[in-house]
């Protein structure tokens, strides 16, 4: 197919029409580059669209100049590219920005792509689990202290439990299901069932945080494929269009963060379900970026699912199973225990639209009137808080 002339001005409807996963787990073999082209491959295949088509490009965290090495590697020459780097966010954030190149008429396909090594690394001593993300600028004023990345986040949960009561036992009820989730997804690194006793009396890692409270770390890539309309008619897959966008940074240094129990979500949802004409109660699931627990319960919250404070209580009722779950929330198990390979905002992205294409196998979601999905949102959060992009996405 010959790409259609850019167009410079209009407002053209997005969609996805490609995704696809890597190999992932435990990949002692790999290269963060072959992850890549793997999970670009795949997604390719998965639209039936011919790799001429792509015009645009994005890609962070490999490379001295990403997303230009990727791109290289990938035999790609992008006119539109965007190397955004905002951390478990990116990828959302991405989505944001291709979405706007692509209704714009400055792109017609951008492939969004990721790989990282991140377990294999530190298994063969290339690299270490790092206490902080350096010490300079604003930083240095935190590094010195041991703040590491997993105590902010222990910090700012401890705040919520302080102010509204939430409990260890509610946190804990969050992994819970998502291994409950993970026992119903063949790729997922932990399907053992645990419960919320195992949860709390594992080893502490920063309190409230036991280990089963903190995502795994694993080996993997992921890739999407956003489109023009005028591609959907060539493509292999029905469509899922991207409905509304929205983003947000909040802050790098803990002391300027004006309240620990608000995360960035409450500004970027609220944006994105404005501009999709939707809202929260009207979605049939959400991936949401889970790191930590407690990321989970408060982005909830500021996602509009449930009240501020009340996130405890609506985590602890099972509403997050796939299973019987009244909002099914991260559904291959997220990063507590399908897989996490670094920064896995693109992961949420692919298993909302496997989601709502109704390919989502023994895990898959449906509405209580036996119908496949029709709208979900995947919600990244990236640093401690620091930024978030959120994306409403609907058949």
């Amino acid at each position: 197919m010959t790409p259609p002339r850019i167009v410079t001005s209009g407002n053209r409807r997005v969609a996805v029409v490609g995704v696809a996963l890597s190999d992932c787990g435990r990949l002692d073999e790999a290269t963060p580059y072959a992850l890549h082209a793997q999970a670009a491959r795949r997604a390719l295949a998965d639209s039936g669209l011919d790799r001429s088509v792509i015009d645009g490009f994005a890609s962070a965290g490999l490379g001295t100049l990403a997303p230009v090495e990727v791109a290289e590697y990938l035999g790609l020459r992008p006119t539109w590219v965007d190397s955004t780097s905002v951390g478990g966010s990116t990828w959302e954030v991405m989505a944001a920005h291709a979405a706007d190149a692509i209704a714009a008429g400055h792109a017609n396909a951008v492939l969004l792509v990721y790989g990282s090594t991140a377990r294999a690394d530190i298994r063969a001593g290339r690299r270490t689990g790092n206490l902080s993300f350096g010490a300079r600028g604003p930083l240095q004023f935190e590094v010195p202290y041991g703040h590491t990345l997993v105590a902010k986040y222990a910090m700012a949960a401890r705040r919520h439990m302080h102010e509204y009561g939430t409990t260890p036992e509610q946190l804990a009820a969050v992994a819970v299901q998502a291994r409950d989730n993970a026992a119903l997804n063949p790729d997922a690194m932990f399907r053992d069932p645990i419960t919320v006793d195992d949860v709390l009396s594992g080893p502490v890692i920063a309190d409230p945080f036991t280990k089963l409270h903190c995502c795994i770390r694993s080996d993997g890539g992921a890739a999407v494929l956003l489109v023009a309309e005028e591609y959907v008619q060539d493509c292999r897959v029905p469509p899922v269009w991207v409905l509304g966008t929205g983003e947000h940074v909040s802050h790098t240094t803990m002391s300027e963060w004006e309240d620990f129990t608000v995360s960035p979500a409450a500004v970027s949802g609220r944006l994105a379900f404005e501009r999709a004409g939707v809202r929260p109660e009207d979605v049939d699931l959400a991936e949401i970026y889970d790191a930590f627990t407690y990321m989970t319960l408060v982005t909830l919250e500021d996602l509009g699912f449930c009240g501020k404070g009340e996130g405890g209580a609506f985590v602890e009722k099972g509403r997050l199973r796939v299973a019987g779950g009244e909002l099914p929330v991260n559904t291959d198990g997220g990063g507590l225990s399908a897989q996490h390979p670094g920064m896995r905002g693109l992961f949420l992205l692919v298993e909302a639209i496997r989601q709502l294409r109704g390919e989502a196998g023994d895990r898959q979601v449906h509405k209580p009137d036996g119908h496949l999905p029709e709208l979900a949102v995947a919600s990244g959060t990236g640093g401690w808080f620091c930024s978030s992009g959120t994306v409403v996405l609907g058949r």
